[in-house]
């Protein structure tokens, strides 16, 4: 367990290192573009899933988690200790973009554009469609595993690329609440711990059906 954590937590703090750090990058330099930065999500991930799949389940995403919870993949006290851990190493990743750069663009902060309902809505599919595609790629028996980073960061990228300017394209509980916690930008944090979260249970109660033998 003590290793599964570690992977956790030093993944989940260079997805937010990397990815926030490439919004207040772009801000101060207007070089990485929203394209850089969505690429730069997709590619962190894509990178992180290789590098610890196999040691932790590369979640890094308290939402993801909770979805395999909710599959019995995991005990509610291991379920725990990974989103404790998470929030801990976004919160530390987000500390130390601070110390480098101070309060830019709200350290990444995810910040609706519009309205909450639009971002909450946009956010509980997003999430609803990477834990789909998550659990098609890493999960399923008959998924080619050695191709799940790929589906799964060049999800996380898309997401990104085309809902980011709306809503931010969090999925990622953990991924808003460090921002959000050391900015003080914290108006908006329900809306990404609780959308992200409905979708990733809806994902995978319907695909508990697709999945399901005999039909």
């Amino acid at each position: 367990m003590k290793k599964r954590l570690i992977a956790e937590f030093i993944g989940t703090y260079f997805l937010v290192f990397a990815g926030p750090g490439a919004m207040i990058i772009d801000e101060i330099t207007k070089n990485i573009t929203h394209v850089g930065v969505a690429l730069t999500f997709g590619l962190v991930v894509m990178a992180l899933i290789y590098t610890f799949g196999h040691i932790s389940g590369a979640h890094f995403n308290p939402a993801v988690t909770i979805g395999f919870w909710v599959r019995g993949d995991m005990t509610s006290r291991e379920s725990l200790y990974y989103i404790v851990i998470q929030f801990v190493a976004a919160t530390a990743a987000s500390c130390t973009l601070h110390l480098l750069f101070g309060n830019i663009a709200d350290l990444g902060a995810t910040i609706p554009i519009s309205t909450e309902g639009q971002s909450f809505i946009l956010e509980f599919i997003l999430t609803f469609v990477l834990m789909l595609v998550i659990l098609g790629s890493a999960v399923h028996g008959k998924a080619i595993k050695s191709f799940a980073g790929i589906a799964i960061g060049g999800t996380v990228g898309l997401m990104a690329m085309f809902a980011g300017p709306i809503s931010g394209a969090s999925m990622n509980p953990a991924r808003s609440f460090g921002p959000a916690i050391v900015s003080g930008a914290t108006q908006h944090l329900w809306l990404y711990l609780v959308a992200s979260i409905l979708g990733a249970i809806t994902a995978t109660l319907t695909y508990k059906l697709l999945d399901e033998k005999g039909d």
